[in-house]
C-alpha cells in the first residue's frame, strides 16, 4: 500500500476573480470594503497581480496605460491602511486631460483631488544590476509639470482602513484621472550642473493650492519622499518588482504636496507650481 496524499490546504489565488469583483463594485457604486474571503488577496504580490488584471479590464473603457502614480508615500498613510511601503498604480490614456478641466461630482461615489508634481520620461527606465536611485533616474526625465489627480475612495471609512491596504492596491490606488499643466524641461528647473540634494531647485519647487479663491495649503518637492527623483526611483524599482518598467513618454505623478481635498459641487481649485502657469479644475 502507498500512503494516501492529503488534500492540499494551499489556496490558489485568482487575480482575475478579484479584478472582476472590483469592476462590478465600481459599476454598482458599492462602498469600498474588503473583498470576499474566497477571492481576497493575502499578499502584496497577489494584490499587485489583481491590480494588473483590473487595469487590463479597465483599459477597455479608459484606454491603454500611459503612466504611473504613487499612493501612500508617507509612513503615516501606509500605517493607516496596514502597509509598510507606498503603492504603485497605473494611469489610463482617456483619463488624462489638459488644464483647465471640469468634472461632475455625480460621476464619482466620493471624489478626491490631490495636487502633484509630474514628470514625463524621455527614455525607458530599464532595471540594471543595481536598484535605481535619484541620480540614476535623473537623465531619464525630460519634462516636469504640475498635475492634479482625481481619485474615488468609494466612501471608504478611514478609521477602519487598517486591514484594507491590499484592496487599495488591487483597486489601482483609487485613481480616476489626471489633469496636467504645461511642461518645462527638467534642465530649466534643475540645471545639469546642479548637484542633487534636499536644497536643490527641484526639491525646493513650491506649490500652492486655492479652493474658491482661498489658500488651503502648500508644499515643496522635498515632501515627495524627500525629493521628487527619490519618488521616481522608488516607482521605477516597484515597477521592476512587478515585471514591468517605466517607458519613454510615460507620465508619472509622484505624490501630493497638499492634503487630499473632498470637493463639493461648485468648487473651483487652482494649483500653482513654481513658475508654471496655474492649472484649474471646476467641480459641477
Amino acid at each position: 500500500m502507498h500512503p494516501s496524499q492529503g488534500r492540499s490546504s494551499a489556496r490558489a489565488f485568482d487575480p482575475q476573480a478579484l479584478a472582476r469583483w472590483l469592476v462590478q463594485a465600481h459599476a454598482q457604486r458599492e462602498t469600498f470594503t474588503r473583498a470576499p474571503q474566497a477571492i481576497r488577496a493575502r499578499t502584496a504580490q497577489e494584490a499587485t497581480a489583481a491590480q494588473q488584471a483590473f487595469v487590463r479590464l479597465k483599459s477597455a473603457q479608459c484606454g491603454p496605460t500611459v503612466g504611473w502614480k504613487i499612493a501612500l508615500s508617507t509612513p503615516v498613510m501606509q500605517k493607516m491602511v496596514g502597509l509598510a511601503q507606498p503603492v504603485a498604480g497605473r494611469l489610463h490614456q482617456k483619463q488624462i486631460v489638459q488644464s483647465p478641466a471640469q468634472t461632475h461630482l455625480s460621476s464619482y461615489t466620493r471624489l478626491i483631488v490631490e495636487f502633484e508634481i509630474a514628470v514625463v520620461l524621455r527614455r525607458d527606465l530599464q532595471q540594471g544590476p543595481l536598484a535605481h536611485t535619484a541620480a540614476s533616474v535623473r537623465s531619464a526625465v525630460g519634462w516636469i509639470a504640475p498635475a492634479m489627480e482625481l481619485a474615488d475612495d468609494r466612501l471608504a471609512s478611514y478609521p477602519h482602513m487598517h486591514d484594507k491596504g491590499l484592496e487599495l492596491t488591487a483597486d489601482n490606488a483609487w485613481n480616476e484621472g489626471v489633469i496636467r499643466g504645461e511642461q518645462k524641461t527638467l534642465a530649466s528647473i534643475l540645471p545639469n550642473a546642479s548637484p542633487l540634494g534636499a536644497d536643490d531647485p527641484l526639491a525646493n519647487l513650491a506649490g500652492q493650492v486655492w479652493r474658491n479663491g482661498e489658500p488651503i495649503g502648500q508644499g515643496t518637492g522635498r515632501d515627495l519622499m524627500g525629493h521628487p527623483l527619490e519618488a521616481l526611483a522608488w516607482l521605477a524599482n516597484a515597477a521592476h518588482l512587478r515585471g514591468e518598467s517605466l517607458k519613454q513618454g510615460e507620465l508619472c505623478i509622484l505624490g501630493s504636496l497638499v492634503s487630499s481635498q473632498f470637493p463639493k459641487a461648485g468648487d473651483r481649485f487652482e494649483y500653482k507650481l513654481g513658475e508654471f502657469a496655474p492649472i484649474a479644475l471646476q467641480i459641477d
